[in-house]
């Protein structure tokens, strides 16, 4: 029998060892996303846990390093800044403990090991407000407990010897999740987050006994609890006062996490974990208005990474029998109803007010943006959502369904098709298709629309997309707006157009061209009776014989589009209609008082 091994733990075997279970819990996502129940059953805490590590992976663990405390303290702030979702904040706080206990130890003998893996446990815990057992907090416990035990019977352990002892402890503990918890044994599954922390030490014990060989991606060996083929779905319902699972990421100085729980609290929140430390924390909540989180912490600091998923949306997306789904961006004004039936994914632009910037249409509400757009100093500005926000739509998604279909703003008017272009070049599997609309709002809405019934009727993505290009051409677009100032500054408007509308009583037309671009196309002359005079106009562009598919839009005008909907409907043949509110990513351009009409051949034509 060979001798104990009484060597310390190294930097450099402690990065491959973190590297092995980083790979084993991103390898083991899809099984994790499956037996999500808990906190709520929205199917992403394997997308969740492997992105937390996955900015490790590619961050702290990226570079050799030679000193066991600064390589911690990399791995920690690299988990708190890239941290998603409720156990991602947990294993962040949980690794970002660890490191607190070690900064200064260029290498980790067993004792050492053990206190940063229990001040790891109890910092994950004091996270959370609210911690409950049967979770990864109790699998952290007990692995943290049989580590520091095994240290103190034996002054000589070794660090390897104690972990192999405590992944056993560990693995006991995640076998016991459904008893300590009667919402796990009823889906008859572990906690998958708990899960997720056993597969990052099933992965660390490759490597301890296997070597550098082990470091590569490996799926978690499924237990019974995970052998489901698809999608599980559960039936309990997610509050719909709190639908929003919120986080960002707060930087400043001295925070104080107890007055930030204590606002998120009175705002109504659950599910709350402030992971981090005095100079930046990674807030995630379950709340009712996303703008309450993201307006509690821009109290104490600067507010980055702000993200908002709508887990009804997302619990639906995973019940949903499709083979292919669709999502869009919030340039799309999708009526409410068409968006909740088909589950529609809807990744938000980005508005910056007053030096502030939002999430369209979730973290600050259409009529909100419009109130505060009143009386701003500055006309607002929109950007499009970067690629990690359609990576995790994405990532949603085809946690459940074999493709996505991502039905885009126009390329010519922003960046937000080339963000989502991006993103979906980084599935390595190619499951993901991006569909220019050439069109906006109201007429990339339509677009959207068509897109999701069909998927739903269980079209293949080659006939859906088929039907797209088909109808891209005859979905039309024109808008009016008493103020074009807001779309000349943008440049949807050239700036001749503008003394002409300011100086006069004239009201100009544009129109969503073929290139994708607003351009002027006529003027109404009149103000008072535009709604009317437009209604016309739009009919006298149509052909004769046709019946209509069609959304009216206004942005904080809801008389004048009522007007303008009547007007059209005693014009046209009409199949379907809708009045939408049209959102801050085309109001910022457009502007208070605009209408928009979009029309589309109807489906039974």
């Amino acid at each position: 029998m060979p001798a104990p091994d009484y060597r310390p733990l190294t930097a450099p075997a402690l990065r491959l060892a973190l590297i092995a279970g980083a790979r084993r819990v991103i390898a083991a996502r899809d099984a994790l996303n499956r037996i999500n129940v808990f906190p709520v059953a929205d199917g992403d805490t394997g997308n969740n846990l492997a992105s937390t590590l996955g900015s490790v992976l590619h961050g702290a663990l990226s570079q050799p390093s030679q000193h066991v405390g600064d390589l911690l303290s990399r791995v920690g702030n690299d988990a708190i800044d890239g941290a998603r979702g409720n156990s991602g904040a947990i294993l962040a706080q949980f690794l970002h403990g660890v490191a607190e206990r070690v900064r200064n130890l260029p290498e980790l003998d067993a004792r050492s090991l053990a206190a940063a893996v229990r001040q790891g446990a109890q910092s994950a815990r004091q996270a959370l407000a609210q911690p409950v057992e049967g979770t990864i907090l109790s699998v952290i416990a007990a692995f943290a407990e049989e580590l520091d035990a095994a240290a103190g019977e034996d002054n000589q352990a070794d660090a390897r010897s104690g972990f192999v002892r405590a992944l056993v402890r560990a693995r006991r503990a995640l076998a016991d999740t459904p008893r300590q918890m009667a919402l796990l044994q009823r889906a008859g599954v572990v906690d998958a987050g708990a899960q997720g922390f056993v597969d990052l030490l099933e992965g660390i014990a490759e490597f301890v006994e296997g070597g550098p060989r082990a470091v590569r991606v490996r799926a978690s060996a499924p237990g019974a609890a995970n052998d489901a083929a698809g999608p599980t779905v559960h039936d309990h319902a997610i509050d719909p006062t709190r639908r929003w699972c919120t986080e960002c990421l707060l930087l400043g100085e001295a925070l104080d996490r107890d007055r930030l729980r204590a606002a998120l609290e009175a705002g109504g929140a659950d599910s709350i974990v402030i992971a981090g430390g005095a100079s930046r924390l990674r807030v995630h909540a379950h709340i009712g208005s996303p703008q309450v989180l993201f307006d509690a912490c821009a109290a104490q600091g600067h507010v980055e990474g702000m993200k908002a998923d709508d887990m009804v949306r997302q619990q639906a997306v995973a019940a949903a029998t499709q083979s292919l789904v669709v999502v869009t961006d919030s340039a799309a004004d999708l009526p409410e109803d068409i968006a909740e039936r088909h589950a529609i994914g809807v990744v938000p632009a980005r508005v910056d007010l007053d030096g502030r910037d939002y999430l369209d249409k979730v973290g600050l509400s259409t009529g909100e943006f419009y109130l505060r757009m009143a009386v701003s100093r500055q006309l607002p500005r929109t950007s499009q959502p970067p690629p990690g926000d359609f990576r995790r739509q994405f990532e949603l998604s085809l946690a459940h369904h074999a493709r996505v279909l991502y039905v885009g703003l126009s390329r010519a008017l922003s960046g937000t098709l080339q963000s989502g272009e991006h993103a979906a070049a980084r599935d390595p599997s190619g499951r993901v298709r991006v569909f220019d609309t050439v069109n906006a709002a109201c007429g990339q809405a339509l677009l959207v629309w068509r897109a999701a019934e069909l998927a739903a009727e269980g079209r293949s993505e080659a006939d859906v997309v088929a039907e797209l290009e088909r109808l891209r051409p005859l979905t039309r677009m024109w808008a009016i707006a008493p103020d074009i100032s807001h779309a000349v500054r943008g440049g949807r408007i050239p700036r001749w157009a503008a003394p002409i509308a300011r100086l006069s009583a004239l009201t100009p037309i544009a129109r969503m061209s073929a290139d994708g671009r607003m351009t002027v196309a006529g003027i109404l002359l009149t103000r008072a009776h535009a709604p009317e005079a437009f209604a016309r106009r739009v009919a006298r562009q149509l052909e004769s014989g046709q019946r209509w598919r069609l959304i009216v839009g206004h942005c904080d005008a809801r008389p004048q589009g009522e007007r303008l909907l009547a007007a059209l409907r005693a014009r046209l043949p009409i199949s379907e209609d809708r009045l939408v509110e049209t959102g801050a990513a085309i109001g910022a351009h457009a502007g208070q008082g605009a209408l928009i009409v979009a029309v589309q051949p109807a489906p039974d034509a």
